[in-house]
């Protein structure tokens, strides 16, 4: 559906992503689900892609000698990552005492009582000059959120 799995940008049918509403430039849909959108949108068709190799993350990974990088959220796949890729993590603590406050989840019964608490907490943080980033999972959802 468009403004929410894509978006015509600039004569060309761009996908968005489904999880952070981000527009994907240079991705494409095959089996012809591409050329089918360009054509419901009345712009010109291009022609189909042909994938000529895939490769899956472990194989490509398993191609270099060594691996280094860093995450976040790695020790929680520790287990994974050493049966997958024979990979051990290392957690490495922080030089400064963590800053950050860990909130209870918070739940609403309606969209509305929801996007009535974000809209509290945005003129909240606005008043102290703070930006604020909200995340949404689709652009329909970012922009009903923007016309509040």
């Amino acid at each position: 559906k468009r403004d929410i799995s894509y978006v015509v940008q600039n004569g060309e049918v761009q996908i968005v992503d489904e999880f952070t509403g981000r527009v994907l430039p240079g991705r494409r849909w095959g089996n012809g689900l591409q050329q089918a959108v360009e054509a419901k949108e009345d712009l010109t068709v291009s022609s189909e892609t042909m994938t000529i190799a895939s490769i899956s993350f472990q194989s490509f990974f398993r191609l270099f000698k060594k691996l280094a990088g860093m995450t976040g959220t790695a020790s929680t796949d520790a287990a994974e990552l050493r049966k997958v890729y024979g990979l051990d993590t290392v957690q490495i603590p922080t030089a400064l005492p963590v800053a950050r406050k860990d909130l209870p989840d918070a739940v609403f019964k309606t969209q509305q009582g929801k996007r009535r608490a974000v809209m509290r907490e945005v003129a909240l943080q606005h008043t102290k000059g703070r930006p604020m980033l909200i995340g949404t999972t689709s652009v329909e959802a970012s922009e009903a959120l923007s016309e509040l």
